[in-house]
């Protein structure tokens, strides 16, 4: 039976971050980065077939799972995720870690290999090659609907049920098996008044009032210097552009991705296979 988690708080220059830590004597540190809108047991499933000594963080990003969200009047923006991942290596001692990030996470996993290439030691990508980009004339477009968003309430809607909010999640993913929406529901909702809600941040639904254009993340991207693997899900995201998809992998020095049956929470539905890679994949890394 794998060891357990245990909960930490690393303290991002002021606000909590929940994060959670197997075996902190391990000999190989490996830091989870989850999804937009996710929490970090969306790993759990696949921490249970990874080696007992490896040194395991699940990090939840501000606003999102346990972690303590901005007050009202502030608002979320990309690079503070890269704070958060300060915030854990400095909470825990690592001097440098493997990076595994879904989605969101695997676009701040590369940001943050590239300002700090010394601390990242490897990046697994799963469904995640950089964020949507696009031309440098999408930057006014995107200003305009980060105050756009300002005029709209947060929305918290309420669920009688974890079966209510996992349907909930199925309905925007639904190659996500039941019993994956489940954990993800039982561990990403909190009890109210009348009923559950999630434990987003509802903010975070507002776009980033800036974004990197195709150009830029190329030039970031361009920067990582540790070895990268790429994991993808059969039907899971893929650019309408395949030659944006191919000069993101470029930059990255990727070899071929490893596409696994699945769609976009590929690691949800085929865990065991997710961690064979990334056993296979990560001690050779070093």
């Amino acid at each position: 039976m794998p060891s357990s988690f245990e909960s930490f708080t690393a303290d991002a220059h002021g606000l909590a971050l929940h994060a959670r830590q197997r075996n902190p004597g391990g000999d190989t540190a490996v830091v989870f980065l989850h999804g937009w809108l996710d929490h970090s047991h969306s790993f759990d499933l696949v921490a249970e077939h990874l080696p007992e000594a490896w040194r395991l963080v699940l990090l939840d990003f501000r606003g999102m799972g346990r972690s303590a969200h901005l007050p009202g009047h502030a608002h979320y923006q990309f690079a503070e995720h890269l704070v958060d991942v300060e915030a854990v290596l400095r909470a825990t001692g690592l001097k440098a870690a493997h990076v595994v990030g879904h989605s969101l996470g695997g676009i701040v996993a590369t940001a943050y290999a590239a300002a700090r290439p010394e601390r990242v030691l490897s990046l697994s990508l799963i469904e995640s090659l950089g964020p949507g980009g696009g031309p440098p004339e999408n930057a006014l477009p995107r200003l305009r609907g980060f105050l756009d968003d300002l005029e709209r309430p947060p929305n918290r809607k309420r669920y009688p049920t974890v079966e209510a909010a996992a349907a909930r999640l199925r309905e925007n993913n639904p190659s996500l098996p039941e019993s994956a929406a489940l954990h993800l529901a039982r561990h990403g909702t909190q009890s109210v008044e009348d009923g559950l809600v999630f434990t987003f941040d509802p903010a975070h639904r507002r776009r980033f009032a800036f974004g990197y254009d195709d150009a830029q993340w190329l030039a970031v991207s361009s920067a990582v210097t540790c070895p990268v693997r790429l994991i993808l899900g059969s039907e899971g995201f893929r650019f309408d552009d395949e030659e944006r998809a191919q000069a993101r992998m470029k930059a990255l020095r990727l070899p071929p991705p490893l596409v696994l049956p699945g769609g976009h929470h590929v690691h949800l539905e085929q865990p065991e296979a997710v961690a064979r890679a990334l056993v296979e994949f990560i001690p050779s890394a070093r």
